[in-house]
């Protein structure tokens, strides 16, 4: 894990997920928020439950992220941090 995460990051980690928007999500902006909330998943906490249905596994997510979003590496890469993260700390 890189030890220059952003503030986005270190926000969504560092608290409950409660209700947040998948745009709270590091590597999510406005453009990916809506191609996801298009896709059915409006709400970080359902992102998270793809992310545990494919195992945490990161190749499998980053997959489904970029076909999914057209995300970059590094968006995908982000995203799948900030929820490794988030689990390793909150299950």
């Amino acid at each position: 894990m890189s030890t220059t995460t952003s503030k986005k990051h270190r926000d969504f980690t560092g608290e409950p997920m409660g209700e947040k928007p998948v745009t709270d999500l590091a590597g999510i902006g406005n453009a990916l928020g809506t191609r996801l909330e298009d896709a059915g998943f409006n709400k970080a906490y359902v992102v998270l439950g793809q992310f545990l249905i494919l195992q945490k596994n990161k190749e499998l997510f980053t997959d489904w992220l970029n076909t999914t979003t057209g995300a970059n590496s590094k968006q995908q890469t982000d995203c799948y941090n900030c929820l490794k993260e988030w689990c390793d700390a909150f299950l």
